[in-house]
């Protein structure tokens, strides 16, 4: 994914302009200020908000959830925020490597990252566990595997006018087969394909879909819920175009159709096929900063001039076409790239100016250990269930409950919280220290 060819930050010339180098601290810095995030910072929030619901922590707590389906909240830029990064890294490594080596060089790294990171998703979502159906093909590992795969071929042989053409016709492109192609008038959720089950008669089936708790279809070989949603589906011969409600879109009926193994979201999955496609725009728009972050006939102060304008320049035109094509993470429409490039850009942006302008960059190191072994401590919370159960080794039983009935209620959850990622940062620093690197 993130190429990690060196273990140090940028050097920098006097002045503070960042000279022509493998890495940026700004860029790993963000990218480390993203999995804190992602391995589990969000629970210190829960915590705090239990312990004391004002208006501030009620607020922080609820942009830490994903947008129910359409919308943005802070949590639904975390994954794009990691795909634009991937980008930007993109064009310090390929560049180098085109450089040194040649083009074929460079697409062997391009094949070989993309397929190793592609199959650590396949590790991740418990491919050498679970027994087929139940392993998912398109998760994060993958999305972002395969973002990189496209962005990097098209970096390779493309020039940035070129690449900027193929982005505006992808995000156009994709915009018009989700307005125009006609589906089947179906939305593929549980509640709704209830609903037509109880109708067709078929009660056993409906109360399936209605018990929450009941195993994902898509997971079990031979199941007869996932035989009857299919009769449902293609029993259903009224047609419809230009929906974009969840589990009636193009995207969500093509991988119900089309996407084997388990999906995410029992008939269709937020990682799918064709919402792949916009996904490769993000890695793309992070590719356009990283050309301007490498110039160095660019001034700093304008680089972040120029990154916080294209980025607020950008969201505003999102929310633009959010009114026509609605701002949606799960199926990663064309205005949610928009979006989520225009914050990620001026987040860029900020992080470059505090780290490689001012050169303030004590407060950042541990973001930075966790940045450059990224891929490792993403795995390794999965593995671990993001440290908690060792956290609660040291803060579980007796002592979180004295906390929870002698301070106050979430106290001891807090305690928890800060140990995991306490125990998080260790493992990276630890990782940095000894200069050992997980390069996908």
């Amino acid at each position: 994914m993130t190429p990690l060819a060196e273990a140090k930050p940028a050097e920098t010339k006097p002045g503070g302009s960042a000279a022509a180098s493998p890495r940026l601290m700004s860029v790993d810095a963000l990218r480390g200020f993203d999995m804190f995030w992602i391995i589990g910072a969000d629970s210190l929030v829960y915590a705090l908000n239990t312990m004391s619901q004002t208006a501030p922590t009620k607020f922080v707590a609820g942009q830490l959830e994903h947008a129910d389906w359409q919308g943005f909240h802070f949590y639904d830029l975390i994954f794009p925020l990691f795909v634009f990064i991937a980008g930007v890294a993109l064009v310090f490594s390929l560049t180098k490597a085109i450089e040194r080596a040649g083009r074929t060089e460079a697409l062997k790294r391009v094949f070989w990252r993309s397929l190793l990171l592609f199959l650590a998703g396949i590790f991740y979502s418990g491919g050498l566990t679970h027994r087929w159906p139940d392993i998912r093909l398109m998760g994060v590992l993958n999305r972002i595997a395969l973002a990189y795969f496209f962005t990097g071929l098209l970096f390779c042989f493309f020039k940035p006018r070129a690449l900027a053409a193929l982005g505006v016709s992808i995000l156009a492109g994709y915009w018009a087969l989700m307005t125009f192609v006609p589906i089947r008038d179906i939305q593929l959720t549980r509640s709704h394909m209830a609903e037509l089950a109880a109708q067709a008669g078929d009660e056993k089936t409906a109360a399936f879909y209605r018990d929450q708790d009941s195993p994902n279809p898509s997971a079990v070989k031979d199941s007869p819920a996932w035989a009857a949603a299919e009769r449902l589906f293609y029993a259903t011969t009224n047609r419809v175009s230009g929906k974009f409600d969840k589990g009636l879109n193009l995207a969500d009926h093509l991988d119900f159709q089309y996407l084997p193994g388990r999906k995410y979201d029992t008939f269709f999955d937020p990682e799918g096929y064709l919402s792949t496609l916009p996904a490769v725009v993000t890695c793309l728009l992070g590719v356009f900063a990283g050309l301007l972050l490498r110039n160095q006939a660019v001034p700093d102060g304008r680089k972040v001039l120029w990154l916080v304008g294209c980025g607020v320049g950008a969201a505003a035109l999102g929310w633009l076409w959010g009114l026509q094509f609605p701002v949606i993470k799960k199926i990663w429409t064309s205005s949610y790239v928009l979006v989520a490039g225009g914050y990620s850009a001026i987040l860029l942006g900020l992080f470059y100016l505090v780290v490689e302008v001012w050169q303030a960059r004590t407060w950042c190191r541990p973001f930075v250990w966790m940045g450059m072994n990224s891929i490792t401590i993403y795995l390794a919370s999965n593995v671990l269930s993001e440290f908690r159960p060792l956290a609660l080794r040291f803060a579980g039983g007796d002592v979180r409950a004295w906390l929870e009935a002698h301070l106050a209620q979430g106290s001891g959850e807090l305690l928890v919280s800060a140990l995991g990622l306490g125990l998080a940062f260790w493992l990276v620093h630890f990782l940095y220290r000894r200069k050992i690197f997980l390069r996908l």
